[in-house]
């Protein structure tokens, strides 16, 4: 079922999500400052890419506070508005009953776009 829905998410719209953080992801890793942010884009970007069959994680070595504090400088730098879209379109998939499974996958995304220091993609 995950190869089936990957297949469907990627015809309509998971290509498009996913050109779009890979081109965020270039553009923050251009500073110094940004790479962090960056590689966490280019991680939420194959989650947007074929988000059935993989779930978000906690890291297992975590850096802690610096994950804390990367986190809170990431949703002012826009997890708040990437965590938002997601959160709307997976209200508007789960009106239909078809639409349901692609509406938790973007619940799956709009999670890891809020905080995604200190998580991983399994």
């Amino acid at each position: 079922m995950s190869i089936l829905g990957n297949i469907i998410w990627v015809v309509f719209g998971g290509l498009i999500i996913f050109v779009e953080y890979i081109l965020a992801g270039i553009a923050l890793c251009c500073t110094i400052v940004g790479i962090p942010f960056g590689i966490k884009v280019f991680q939420l970007s194959v989650l947007a890419l074929v988000p059935f069959g993989q779930e978000v994680v906690p890291a297992p070595q975590s850096s802690g506070c610096l994950s804390l504090i990367l986190n809170i400088i990431w949703l002012f730098i826009g997890g708040i508005w990437i965590a938002l879209s997601h959160l709307i379109f997976g209200l508007l998939f789960c009106i239909t009953i078809i639409g349901i499974p692609f509406g938790m996958q973007h619940f799956k995304l709009a999670g890891f776009a809020l905080t995604p220091f200190g998580k991983t993609i399994r």
